[in-house]
């Protein structure tokens, strides 16, 4: 299963989003993550949304769509209206 997830920490109050094929073996890895990673710096994680796709190509599609955006409001909108994830789920079904 191809994923892509957005991580959220109160004490940064900052989203992190990732692309994974192995959630909880990846989820290990940021709450156990070495000084050199970004989720080092809080101990608070917890999964915010998770978009399954079905390919690879099109979790990284969706992953850089979603960063590219750069937005809180827009990551707080994913949850708070699922449509905006079937849009882009059919928009990049042959990214």
């Amino acid at each position: 299963m191809n994923i892509v997830y957005i991580l959220y920490s109160q004490k940064l109050n900052r989203y992190y989003i990732g692309y994974t094929s192995n959630f909880d073996l990846r989820f290990e890895f940021h709450k156990n993550a070495d000084a050199r990673k970004f989720t080092y710096n809080a101990t608070d994680w917890i999964l915010f949304l998770k978009i399954d796709c079905k390919s690879k190509k099109q979790a990284l599609c969706v992953e850089k769509h979603i960063k590219s955006m750069k937005s809180k409001t827009y990551i707080q909108n994913l949850l708070q209206y699922p449509e905006i994830i079937h849009k882009l789920l059919e928009k990049y079904t042959d990214c």
